[in-house]
């Protein structure tokens, strides 16, 4: 089963507040070439990060790996990142947690949960509900549907950054 669920809000973004109208207009502009696309992601035991980076590689967009909030953190201040894909499952810390530590410093960055299908449905509504008032852009059960992922991000970038660098 696919679920997706989805934040609809318009204007919704990431990364510094004050660096986003040249960044946005860069990266709308058929991208600089020394522009980069940065997707920064759970680390995890599976064959996650190699799933995404096939989708990526084609595209030339980077993918960064983090463990915990600490290192989410460090890597979105040292790299501009467009967005995030956090996994619910992820070693050592609470998803939800690490993206209300993200929200303190970057309330704008866009997100995309990855959701755990084993879960009833009670603490199911807990998640789409906590992960509503974080402003998650998209929830997406796993074992994920890698044309669901690809469909996801290109409404997000054409949505935040008036570019398809997502679509087919």
């Amino acid at each position: 089963m696919v679920m997706v669920w989805n934040h609809s809000k318009l204007g919704y973004g990431a990364g510094r507040i004050d660096d986003d109208a040249g960044q946005n207009a860069r990266f709308a502009a058929n991208r600089e070439p020394d522009y980069e696309v940065n997707v920064l992601a759970s680390q995890a035991s599976w064959a996650w990060p190699s799933a995404l980076r096939e989708i990526f590689r084609p595209r030339g967009v980077n993918l960064l790996v983090a463990e915990n909030p600490g290192e989410f953190v460090s890597i979105i201040k040292g790299k501009r990142i467009h967005t995030m894909i956090v996994d619910v499952d992820s070693g050592g810390s609470n998803a939800l947690a690490t993206i209300r530590i993200i929200r303190m410093d970057y309330p704008r960055m866009p997100c995309i949960l990855l959701s755990s299908p084993t879960q009833a449905d009670a603490q199911r509504e807990s998640l789409l509900g906590k992960a509503l008032r974080l402003n998650v852009f998209s929830v997406i059960d796993k074992p994920v549907d890698m044309t669901v992922l690809r469909e996801q991000l290109n409404r997000l970038f054409i949505r935040r950054y008036d570019n398809n660098i997502f679509a087919r």
